[in-house]
This record gives C-alpha cells, sequence and structure tokens, in this order.
C-alpha cells in the first residue's frame, strides 16, 4: 500500500553506514551493515530470531553504540555516550517495545500519560484529553483506569502503541507490534500503523515475523538473516516475487530452505561425549 503522504523530503531520515554490533568480541549480531530509511514511509524489518532485528532498533534508539560504523539520525550521528543529545533525539522518536515496558503500578492512564507529564509542560486537563484520544485510536479508552495486572497481553501491547505514539514522534519504531494480538487486534494495530504514518509524516519501522501484515502495509522491506546480513531490500511485490531461495523461504514460510532451524553447534554426539554421557 503506498504512502498517502505526498510532502516528504527526499533525503533519509536514518543511515545505517557501514554498521558492525556485538555483545561479545566471539559473535557478531549485525555485520557491515549500511541501510537508508526513508521519511514519512513504513518500512519493515524481517528475519528470523537472533538476526539482529531488535539491535537495529537499540542502536538507532542509541541504547548501544556500534563496534564499527555510523548510525546517522537526521544529518547527525548517534553518539550512545552522548547523554544530553540522547535525550534530545529520543524527544523526537516514540518506541514500542518488544515486552511492552509498562509501569506495572501504574494505571492504564498514568502509563500512556507517562511521556507527555515526563518531556512536556502541557496542563494536567490537556493531557488528559491526549491520552483519551490516544487509547480510543487503539481501542482502549475504556480501559484507562485499570490497573496493567488487570488487563491481557493482546490489551498491554496496545497499551505501549498508545504510549509510543502520545508525543506523536516524527519516528515510531515498533518491535513485534503484532506479538499477543487476535487476528482481529492484529489487523487494527497493523492499519493504525499505516493510518499514523500517512496522517502525520512520521517514519515508521516495524521490525516482525508477520509476512503477511507487514506487506499489506510497508512502502519498503528489510530482510535480514542469521549473522546481521541483509539478503534483500525492495518493495513488498519485489519480495515476495524474489526467486532467491532464502527470501523466498522467509516469505513463504517454507521449512526446507537455506535458513536452518537450529542454532549453529557442533554435532550432538561430540557434545555427549564432552560432557561424560558417550
Amino acid at each position: 500500500m503506498p504512502s498517502g503522504n505526498t510532502c516528504v523530503k527526499s533525503d533519509p531520515l536514518i543511515v545505517i553506514d557501514h554498521v558492525s554490533f556485538g555483545y561479545d568480541a566471539s559473535r557478531l549480531i549485525l555485520s557491515d551493515i549500511s541501510l537508508q530509511f526513508p521519511r514519512g514511509r513504513v518500512t519493515a524489518i524481517l528475519g528470523g530470531s537472533g538476526c539482529g532485528k531488535t539491535t537495529l532498533l537499540r542502536l538507532i534508539g542509541g541504547i548501544a553504540g556500534a563496534d564499527a560504523g555510523r548510525v546517522v539520525y537526521d544529518g547527525e550521528v548517534v553518539n550512545a555516550r552522548d547523554r544530553a543529545q540522547l535525550l534530545r533525539l529520543r524527544r523526537r522518536m516514540g518506541m514500542l517495545f518488544q515486552f511492552g515496558a509498562l509501569f506495572t503500578d501504574l494505571t492504564v492512564f498514568d502509563n500512556v500519560a507517562f511521556p507527555l507529564r515526563e518531556h512536556s509542560k502541557l496542563p494536567e486537563d490537556l493531557i488528559r484529553d491526549i491520552v483519551l484520544m490516544k487509547l480510543n485510536a487503539v481501542g482502549l479508552r475504556g480501559a484507562a483506569p485499570l490497573r496493567i495486572a488487570e488487563v491481557s497481553g493482546g490489551m498491554a501491547r496496545r497499551i505501549a502503541l498508545a504510549r509510543a505514539i502520545a508525543l506523536d514522534p516524527e519516528l515510531i519504531m515498533y518491535d513485534e507490534p503484532f506479538a499477543g494480538l487476535d487476528l482481529i487486534s492484529m489487523g487494527v494495530a497493523a492499519q493504525l500503523i499505516r493510518k499514523l504514518t500517512d496522517a502525520t509524516g512520521s517514519t515508521a519501522l516495524v521490525v516482525s515475523h508477520d509476512v503477511a501484515e507487514c506487506m499489506a502495509i510497508s512502502d519498503h522491506v528489510v530482510l535480514m538473516a542469521a549473522g546481521g546480513r541483509v539478503v534483500a531490500q525492495g518493495t513488498p511485490a519485489d519480495l515476495m516475487g524474489s526467486q532467491d531461495p532464502e527470501v523466498r523461504q522467509f516469505v513463504r514460510g517454507e521449512p526446507d530452505g537455506p535458513v536452518k532451524f537450529h542454532y549453529p553447534a557442533v554435532p550432538l554426539a561430540q557434545d555427549f561425549r564432552v560432557g561424560g554421557l558417550a
């Protein structure tokens, strides 16, 4: 589905320039990847578990710093050690965390109000109106007074989405936004991402395993693979029509192909011998 936003700058909002990253020296999560994320568009980042999709979002948000290369946000190199810069840049970003990261001791209303109270000087009556509008957008205005322990996992995901869009950020990063949602809620959430992007001119990065929903709402798709490689990128039609075996296996959900189920390991018999079981 093409974007309805016609006032988009031609330069990319985010540039990933030959970035490598690993949590230890022995295992690279991202390996010399270069990407550009266009403004005002929905970009889906697909790939199997452990290929570095969430790590990429962490680098953009400055939660971690690249071991090599640069992450550039709106022309500015992100420095994970510069706290003042990070606070300034993060006010322009919204993040839907993979596991929601809601405050369990606060109500639904207060969770969504939190970024407004922290990063704005709006009066409380205006904050109330904004929070109720955001909750209404995700279908949970009636749940505003509930505590987090009183809502389901799928509802918690939608509450986290309402909080992510509370400040109307120019970039919204969605980490597994469809996880834990029933089919109806999943479709509503997907269309909400699309409509928000078109209506506000914001930029959306959607990390997901859900091929069908992402292909339906995205302008651009990036497919990553084990070892932090970029396998393919292009329009949804480009990837769905690809004849590359790795791309075909992932987008069609085929069990057999170049993408292996098992994480790399020594042969099972060798492991048993090492453990003294053989």
